[in-house]
């Protein structure tokens, strides 16, 4: 038999065609084997892919092949996020319709997959736009509002100028759109929200549970719900004369949300957010009116999470009121600053200069009083106010607020205590506000309700209808889906809300005219759940049986971008406690398992990108050096979740090692022909070493890619294949086919060896092993049917062992031991062999590395 050269332009489309005839990937769901649920974030249909996208779902398309090979059951299916403002754009752009740009695009991709040999199960596929899928995103809606989780009401918003739409505080970074990074506005608009924060708690909490997530991601969803401690505390408005009312109603109050009710005694003023509602009631027709509609006016632009940002200058307006302090009676002014946010809290807040920054700094640049009730105990200020209850220090003139824990000063009854987050000082004022009716125990969370409505056409239909007599009424299930209109002309600026085919309608209660809502849901809703729908994709009653959602779910390992952590992760989260609690499903958490995989760079750095023109086409690296050869690359070049630098050196590196790999099987099987590796010239007795030596690493190397797996570290994994194709090489080099051929153990090991490394190198490069499976081993089946090779780890242990011995620091020697050699004969034998370097010195120390190094310290 000659050995046929590695050609992967003729061998990557034959089995990707011989796959796809035999259904290779189609799941079985066979109950008697353990299941793995493999899933990467499925991508937007944008065109075509990129190598982000080659990387992430190369790592998928491994792990999946691997659980297969362990006699897994295994779910890997793909989809399309098809939703959103791309598709919609481009619609306009090219007097086309969405729908069809969209599926062009998915198209394109599903073959690049399929050119990547992805083992997906394309009978599970999950388009986002497709009917038969938004049908239930549409279900799913009706039971939260069932529930009670959905609510539309008026209130500030973030507004896209450029996308013409609202965006969730999750969607702004920075002050900026996430989609098109335009400048965000504010604006009061009536949407609709699903409340989230009813579950914040429960997020919190169970990020504990998420063992295999990495801990970076864990801390910013931690970050993000937000969870604070403190007190709700009363404050009494007084009236435009100044005088405080002898009965307060509720109009009268004021309830501000503290994390430090300890420094109730510092507030030297109040803060009102410019979104707060009654605040220009407050000033109507007063000479502070101009002042404070300038505040209001001038954060318009400014995004929550800027104004909120400490290094921002504040800006600031008096309004002309005073509020009573609920501790000491005082009378506090009454300003609008455009530092405090209406997201948090209560859009009020009391202001306490001398124990945060922010406050310390408003009232630094208006001339406000820095009253001092907290103080290290090295304060200059602490001998002249320990102890003392009454205010005698109206300000001060520090460089910045003292917001570390301390003693209480001029704090009434409180004082000598000591302050702080959760000092006894805290515990006693909020004990005797409660007492008193003043104020209450209380926790905050930074996590605002999901914002989940969208002006724009090319989204998922909310199921309501307006009805005049009978008001807001959702949509029956037995009427889902509410379908898009296909005959809408966007590129004429038609919208959904002009579309009168689709906005008139009759109402589903009463049965008179009644318009239907004509916002569209957050894309987010179609991610937040398709991993649930790859369990039952056909299913025509349910978005998805509980008992396969169940069996399947949760996914053990899913992989995707470290920018979804707070998005579509917590998005996602949510949703399957809802469905949880709504009976669907008997777990908590969606994902046991997260992989956050690096970025692909350009030789400069760069993360690459359209708009920087440095991305390198996928499909221009496999008409070079084929689709295995790509995939190994990309998954030996770096660790998953650490960034890649794009080398195409390294690429004709990896191609140049499959080449290799593909004649030492050859070889081992005795195809090789006038292409051996067998140089004359070795001895037997080191034939026999090499032959030893290729049977441990073998072992070694099966139970090293094993525990590199249990890691999802490819890299380390391939490396060791590679250690293991040496072995092979020396192994060949050093004994000729005649004496392999005359001896029968030699014979077995060359045909387990050739099997094991085309096992081994199945999940990389499926197409290469496949064509050695069948055509040099003979084999019948798929290799990625087949039985991942078993190793003994006793095999695996080596006879000796060589170690390097260095003297202070540099190697002057190698020994060979016995791989259960005592210390102290290493240690013995190491200092015999650097005996010439050590002459005239005193041996200080030897320290033994085990399998590595002899250490020796003298002087």
């Amino acid at each position: 038999m000659t050995m046929k050269p590695y050609n992967p332009h003729e061998i990557e489309p034959r089995w990707q065609k011989e796959w796809d005839d035999a259904d290779l990937y189609k799941v079985t769901e066979d109950p008697s084997k353990s299941k793995k649920y493999v899933l990467e974030m499925f991508p937007y249909p944008s065109g075509d892919i990129h190598m982000g996208h080659v990387r992430n779902y190369t790592i998928g398309d491994v792990v999946a092949r691997y659980y297969k090979m362990r006699g897994f059951d295994v779910l890997h299916p793909m989809g399309w996020d098809a939703f959103g403002l791309p598709a919609e754009n481009a619609a306009i752009k090219c007097n086309s319709h969405p729908a069809k740009w969209t599926y062009a695009n998915i198209d394109t991709q599903k073959a690049s997959f399929k050119r990547m040999g992805f083992s997906y199960d394309w009978d599970r596929t999950v388009v986002a736009c497709d009917p038969e899928y938004y049908r239930w995103g549409q279900w799913i809606f009706l039971q939260f509002w069932k529930r009670g989780l959905v609510e539309r009401r008026n209130s500030p918003v973030n507004w896209c100028p450029n996308c013409a739409t609202v965006l969730a505080n999750e969607q702004v970074t920075e002050g900026e759109c996430w989609r098109c990074h335009g400048a965000v506005e504010k604006r009061d608009l009536t949407q609709w929200y699903f409340k989230i924060t009813d579950y914040a708690q429960e997020l919190l909490d169970d990020l504990d549970q998420l063992d295999g997530w990495p801990e970076r991601v864990k801390q910013m969803q931690a970050n993000w719900i937000g969870r604070s401690e403190g007190a709700e505390i009363d404050f009494v408005l007084c009236g435009p004369d100044g005088e405080a009312p002898a009965e307060p109603t509720a109009d009268d109050v004021i309830t501000v949300f503290t994390t430090r009710p300890d420094t109730l005694f510092g507030c030297s003023f109040f803060l009102l957010a410019p979104e707060y509602k009654g605040l220009m009631e407050l000033v109507e027709g007063t000479e502070y009116e101009a002042a404070v509609r300038e505040v209001v006016e001038g954060v318009a632009k400014v995004s929550a999470v800027e104004r909120a940002q400490g290094d921002r200058e504040k800006h600031g307006a008096f309004t002309g009121r005073y509020m009573v302090n609920p501790v000491n009676g005082e009378k506090v002014p009454v300003w609008v600053a455009d530092y405090i946010v209406s997201d948090y809290g209560t859009g009020a807040v009391m202001a306490v200069p001398c124990g945060d920054q922010r406050d310390f700094e408003f009232a630094r640049k208006y001339d406000l009083p820095i009253i001092p009730i907290i103080l290290g105990e090295d304060d200059p200020l602490y001998p002249q106010l320990n102890g003392v209850q009454e205010r005698r220090v109206t300000s001060v003139d520090w460089e910045a607020a003292y917001d570390a824990e301390g003693v209480l000063v001029q704090s009434g009854k409180y004082t000598g205590m000591v302050g702080g987050k959760h000092s006894p000082a805290v515990d006693a004022i909020i004990g005797d506000l409660a007492a008193e009716g003043k104020g209450k125990k209380t926790v905050q969370f930074r996590l605002r309700d999901w914002l989940i409505s969208r002006q724009r056409y090319w989204g998922n239909p909310i199921p309501a209808v307006h009805c005049p007599e009978c008001g807001l009424v959702p949509v029956p299930e037995e009427d889902l889906p509410v379908r898009l209109p296909e005959d809408i002309d966007l590129a004429a600026g038609e919208t959904l809300a002009t579309h009168e085919a689709f906005v008139n309608t009759t109402c589903p209660v009463c049965g008179g005219p009644a318009k239907r809502e004509t916002d569209t849901m957050d894309t987010f809703t179609c991610s937040s759940w398709y991993y649930l729908r790859y369990t039952d994709p056909h299913n025509e009653e349910l978005p998805f049986a509980p008992e396969k959602a169940n069996r399947w779910m949760p996914v053990d390992q899913y992989i995707g971008g470290i920018e979804h952590a707070i998005l579509h992760l917590l998005y996602s989260r949510f949703y399957t406690k809802v469905l949880r609690d709504l009976g669907l499903l008997e777990f908590d958490e969606p994902f046991s398992n997260l992989l956050c995989q690096g970025m692909v760079k350009d030789e400069h750095g760069e993360t690459m990108s359209k708009s920087k023109g440095n991305v390198i086409a996928p499909e221009d690296m496999i008409a070079e050096y084929g689709a295995d050869a790509v995939r190994a690359y990309i998954l030996f070049m770096a660790p998953p979740d650490k960034d890649l630098l794009w080398d195409e050196g390294g690429l004709a590196g990896i191609y140049k090692f499959m080449n290799r790999a593909w004649r030492i099987v050859n070889d081992l099987m005795g195809a090789a022909d006038e292409e051996t590796l067998y140089q004359p010239g070795a001895s037997e007795d080191e034939g026999i070493k090499a032959l030893e030596q290729l049977v441990r690493e073998r072992h070694r190397v099966v139970g090293k890619v094993v525990d590199d797996f249990d890691r999802n570290n490819f890299n380390t994994a391939l490396a060791a294949i590679m250690e293991l194709t040496n072995a092979a090489s020396d192994y060949l080099r050093k004994c000729s086919p005649e004496e392999r051929a005359g001896c029968e153990g030699s014979r077995a090991v060359d045909a387990e060896v050739a099997e094991v490394l085309v096992k081994l190198l199945a999940p990389f490069a499926p197409h290469w092993a496949e064509e050695l499976w069948h055509a040099v081993l003979g084999k019948d089946g798929s290799v990625h049917t087949q039985p991942w090779p078993e190793f003994d780890p006793e095999q695996a242990k080596a006879d000796e062992v060589e170690l390097a011995v260095q003297v202070n620091g540099k190697v002057k020697a190698k020994i060979m031991v016995a791989a259960d050699a005592a210390e102290d004969d290493i240690k013995a034998v190491g200092l015999a062999a650097v005996e010439a370097a050590l002459e005239g010195k005193d041996v200080k120390k030897v320290v033994v590395v085990p399998g590595r190094l002899v250490n020796i310290v003298a002087k």
